[in-house]
């Protein structure tokens, strides 16, 4: 922990890091509660729908070094302020949509919102927090970034039940995080130290800013990564995990409308307590990590995601037990999110763990940028049923790869019992 990062000073650091985490979250999630009206209201396909979402993803994937360069050589709250800025103007633009096309820009504004808030969100925690609570304060940060992703379906939900239509919705999600975005960045001026806020001057780069210096830069990068394979199949777990994930968070709602019968708005609702209940369950995965095994925690995921995906796609479930099972769906792949982590800490050289964080951040932006056009195409094509099998066909690939990974990175495992950074 930086010397003048005071116990008060890291809870605050690491609440307002929470607050920003939800609202990135939720412009993450803006599109897939709003499917069926912008079919109705703008005559958006299903393929383009999933489109646009995975437009979100691309720009957030191309972002992540540059910006996370940004934070390390200049400013962390920078970082920040542009993600909080660009996300809340992406929601606006959003729920002003008269047409595809102003859609998609939406969703590229939206996408270079939420591609700062990890490269400013983790050297922040980082800076601000001592490595024997920074397991605790990265818990709170996964369990934020879930409630983020449950509330957009909720907010959606409860518009309609109100009688308000979805622009209203989206348009208060802008406003909150923009009102949100105001405070946090007046309050990280005013109350945290610029040891937080700012890289050390000793440990930024010789090059500063220097763009013509980056090439060279990503070339040792890449060189390093390279160098652990273990690592590169980790990054290709978190890239599948985030394929699920994206599957999951986009068209479960289509599913217990389109198969099940239940209400667009009930099952917006759904979605937001079966995202809620994942949130819920990080904490439980977080003591089964350390408890038992990362590897083991993570098995146990991915054999669930297999079942449940499994017996959603087969679409002959009653509408009660649907419901039950969708409940779950979720925490099959958040609930195992520290074990994740945990492996990737065990991965991890202790100079190495930034390089390697962006490797991992890019797989899961990877995932969000394929999985829902992908989805979208299958969709066109087949059916939810479809989509669903093919979740837990990823589920398959889940398991198979976490065991080549636990065997390859098994010397490194054995005896790793520091928490995730």
């Amino acid at each position: 922990m930086s010397s003048a990062a005071s116990t008060n000073e890291s809870s605050l650091v690491v609440s307002l890091v929470g607050g920003s985490h939800v609202v990135n979250h939720m412009y993450f999630m803006l599109l897939p509660p709003i499917f069926g009206a912008l079919k109705a209201d703008l005559g958006v396909s299903d393929p383009q729908a999933g489109a646009a979402l995975g437009l979100v993803g691309v720009v957030v994937t191309a972002l992540q070094l540059p910006l996370g360069y940004v934070a390390d050589a200049y400013s962390r709250t920078a970082v920040l302020g542009l993600s909080l800025s660009m996300g809340a103007l992406g929601a606006a633009l959003t729920a002003t949509a008269t047409s595809y096309p102003w859609l998609l820009v939406a969703a590229a504004v939206t996408g270079l919102g939420i591609a700062g808030h990890h490269p400013a969100h983790y050297p922040l925690l980082a800076a601000a927090t001592d490595p024997s609570t920074r397991g605790r304060a990265y818990s709170v940060h996964g369990f934020t970034g879930v409630l983020g992703f449950a509330a957009p379906p909720a907010i959606v939900g409860g518009a309609s039940a109100l009688g308000f239509d979805w622009r209203v919705a989206i348009g208060a999600i802008a406003a909150v995080g923009g009102i949100y975005g105001v405070v946090c960045l007046m309050t990280f001026r005013r109350a945290v130290s610029t040891d937080v806020t700012h890289p050390d001057p000793d440990q930024r780069p010789e090059d500063g800013l220097d763009v013509a210096a980056v090439p060279s830069r990503a070339a040792r990068w890449f060189q390093s990564v390279l160098s652990s394979p273990a690592f590169v199949l980790l990054g290709i777990l978190w890239f599948l995990t985030s394929v699920a994930a994206w599957g999951i968070k986009a068209y479960t709602a289509p599913l217990l409308s389109g198969t099940y019968g239940v209400a667009d708005g009930t099952a917006n609702l759904v979605v937001a307590a079966m995202l809620t209940t994942g949130a819920l369950l990080i904490f439980l995965g977080g003591w089964l990590s350390d408890r038992v095994s990362a590897g083991a925690v993570l098995l146990v995921g991915y054999v669930a995601l297999i079942g449940v995906a499994g017996l959603l796609a087969w679409g002959a479930l009653p509408t009660v037990a649907a419901l039950g099972v969708v409940l779950v769906l979720s925490a099959t792949v958040d609930g195992s999110r520290p074990a994740r982590a945990k492996l990737a800490d065990a991965l991890s050289a202790e100079g190495d763990v930034g390089k390697n964080f962006g490797l991992l951040t890019i797989g899961i932006s990877g995932g969000g940028a394929v999985a829902p056009p992908a989805f979208g195409v299958v969709l066109g094509w087949t059916s939810i049923e479809t989509v669903f099998g093919i979740i837990a066909g990823v589920g398959v690939l889940a398991v198979a790869m976490t065991l080549v990974v636990v065997s390859v990175g098994e010397q490194s495992l054995d005896g790793s019992t520091q928490p995730a950074k």
